[in-house]
């Protein structure tokens, strides 16, 4: 439960694209003083997927409590078949310690299993520790890290990979 409202996934919808670019844009900024690049990139993957999106594997959740929007996840494909691509993550920081993130990946994971995909990816950043810790958790293997310089800011880079035939939630 989550205020007066109980937190649903539904489906994204082109009139969540204004939050969810201000939302990462306004959070990274704060957190790991990303600049404005990093909205940048995020409107630029919300009208691919908008232009482009191909179900049924392509899709976008939103985390919300009645009119209040807390969180996103999409699924896409990822360039080879039967691999998918974890994109747009985010739970807002007053949602943050409720589970759902937990419930955000879920969503995205079985889905993906659902569509047949035998590996899901992902790309981000060290500094993203919870989010790090939920991937390990899930049985996500870190592939690679290398720190470049991104957003206007130090950053490490990380490759997140996991094998979606037979694996299960591990955390």
């Amino acid at each position: 439960m989550y205020g007066p409202y109980t937190i649903v996934l539904r489906a994204f919808e082109p009139a969540d694209a204004d939050w969810l670019v201000e939302s990462h844009g306004a959070h990274y900024a704060a957190s790991d003083g990303f600049d404005a690049t990093f909205p940048a990139l995020v409107r630029d993957i919300v009208e691919d997927f908008l232009a482009n999106a191909a179900p049924p594997l392509d899709r976008g959740w939103i985390a919300a409590s009645g009119p209040q929007r807390l969180g996103s996840i999409f699924c896409v494909g990822g360039g080879a078949t039967g691999v998918a691509r974890l994109r747009l993550f985010y739970v807002a920081p007053e949602a943050r310690g409720t589970g759902l993130g937990a419930r955000l990946l879920t969503a995205c994971l079985d889905h993906a299993r659902g569509q047949g995909c035998h590996r899901m990816t992902l790309w981000t950043h060290e500094s993203h520790r919870a989010a790090g810790r939920l991937y390990k958790g899930f049985g996500f293997a870190l592939k690679s890290a290398r720190p470049t310089r991104s957003f206007g800011a130090d950053v490490v880079e990380q490759h997140w990979e996991i094998a979606l035939r037979g694996e299960g939630r591990a955390g």
